[in-house]
C-alpha cells in the first residue's frame, strides 16, 4: 500500500493551507493510499541549528521517522513574501537525505492574493536537492478567502478536478517511483 505523509507549514488556526492539506488527503486516501498529516501546530519543533540529534525533541525524531516511513510526500505552504512559510522549511531542515531521498512528492501552495509559482518553485529546489520526485501536477490557491466553504469544500469545481489529478499523479506515479502496490 502506498504511504503518505502530509505536512502542512502554516501554524494559524482555522488555516486554509491545512484545510487544502486536508483536502488532498482525503482524495488521496479515495484512492486506497495510507495518509498521515504532520500538523506542525501540534509538534514541539526547534530551529534547525545543524545537529544531528535533538534528544530534548521528540518531535524531531516523530517527524523523521513519519517521513522516512513514507513512500511519498504533500508539502503543503502558505506563500509569504513570495517565499515557503519558514515554519514548513524549519521541518524540512531538521531532515535530512537520509528521509527524504526518493520521495515522491506533491506541492499545494496558498495565497491571499493572486496565485504565482514561487513557494512551489521552491519547494521543487528543495525536493531536487534532498533527490526527492516531485509530481508536475501542483496546486496553487490564489485568493484562499474565497476557495472554500465554512465547512472545507471547494467551491471551485476545476479546483476541485485539479484536486482529483493532483491525488491520482500522487498515487500512480508514487506506486511506479517506488515500486509499491
Amino acid at each position: 500500500m502506498v504511504r503518505i505523509v502530509g505536512i502542512g507549514g502554516s501554524l494559524r488556526p482555522n488555516s486554509y493551507t491545512q484545510i487544502a492539506l486536508q483536502v488532498a488527503a482525503q482524495r488521496v486516501e479515495a484512492l486506497g493510499a495510507e495518509i498521515e498529516i504532520l500538523d506542525l501546530r501540534q509538534l514541539q519543533l526547534p530551529f534547525c541549528n545543524g545537529e544531528k540529534e535533538y534528544a530534548e525533541y521528540p518531535d524531531v525524531q516523530r517527524l523523521r521517522n513519519a517521513v522516512s516511513r513514507a513512500d511519498g510526500l504533500i508539502l503543503a505552504t502558505p506563500e509569504y513574501h513570495g517565499g515557503v512559510s519558514g515554519v514548513l522549511k524549519n521541518a524540512l531542515d531538521l531532515m535530512s537525505f537520509e528521509e527524504l531521498s526518493d520521495k515522491v512528492t506533491g506541492l499545494i501552495s496558498v495565497l491571499g492574493g493572486q496565485s504565482n509559482s514561487n513557494a512551489l518553485n521552491e519547494l521543487r529546489l528543495i525536493v531536487r536537492w534532498v533527490h526527492g520526485w516531485v509530481i508536475p501536477e501542483q496546486i496553487a490557491i490564489g485568493q484562499a478567502w474565497g476557495a472554500f466553504s465554512p465547512e472545507g469544500k471547494l467551491l471551485d469545481e476545476k479546483l476541485s478536478q485539479r484536486f482529483d489529478q493532483f491525488a491520482q499523479s500522487l498515487v500512480d506515479n508514487t506506486r511506479k517511483l517506488r515500486g509499491v502496490s
